[in-house]
């Protein structure tokens, strides 16, 4: 049972509080490679795309901390390249555009925002359901006696349209909910971290072979 409530909490906390990072990380990014490829032929552009690539990595150093509670398993920081310590500032100011790996943070931040709104979406709807559902006897009685009432919605499923029909349809509806919350919630936060597993934790294209059979060796490891 605590394991269920961890998996359930971990799982939960995930999909809820992802949802405005996704927020920020979508419209910043998106606002970042936007100005910056727009105005790239007058050089300037240049700096906004690689601050973008820059807010993107942090974005997705955040991620990377919370897979591993959620897929129950360690996952690899791809290498990004660090800058030659006699660049110059130019040099530095570019550098997180240099790495293989900017372009799947900056896609991550893009692609994760619809999958981060219909999890979530999802997430809050079951928990809403089981919740208002399992605690319906509670208060369904005062509902069904406010003189706007007229049935709900087993009177439309042509149930009945008395007071005790009402109560129990919402109470059974509550249970299945609470039922079914524990794979809804799961099924949720795992397309969300799959996403960024794929996206986020792979070696980047621009590294060595060596190194890149080196990440794939630790990562099999874990």
């Amino acid at each position: 049972m605590t394991t269920l409530r961890h998996r359930i909490a971990t799982d939960t906390r995930y999909v809820l509080l992802g949802f405005p990072t996704a927020v920020m990380s979508f419209v910043l990014v998106l606002i970042g490679v936007a100005a910056g490829a727009g105005s790239a032929v007058a050089f300037i552009g240049l700096p906004i795309l690689a601050a973008a690539a820059a807010m993107a990595r942090n974005f997705a150093d955040v991620e990377r901390v919370l897979l591993p509670d959620v897929l129950g398993r360690r996952v690899a920081r791809p290498r990004y390249r660090q800058a030659p310590s006699d660049a110059g500032w130019f040099r530095r100011t570019m550098n997180p555009l240099t790495s293989g790996q900017a372009a799947l943070d900056m896609l991550h931040a893009v692609v994760a925002f619809p999958l981060a709104i219909a999890t979530f979406v999802v997430t809050l709807v079951w928990w809403a359901g089981a919740i208002a559902g399992l605690t319906f006897p509670l208060y369904g009685w005062i509902i069904a006696g406010l003189p706007e009432f007229h049935g709900g919605l087993p009177e439309l499923l042509g149930l009945g349209s008395d007071t005790t029909t009402f109560v129990v349809f919402n109470t059974v509806l509550g249970a299945l909910f609470a039922l079914t919350l524990v794979p809804v919630v799961r099924g949720a936060a795992l397309i969300k971290a799959n996403l960024a597993q794929a996206l986020l934790t792979r070696p980047a294209y621009d590294e060595h072979p060596a190194t890149v059979r080196a990440h794939r060796l630790a990562a099999a490891e874990f």
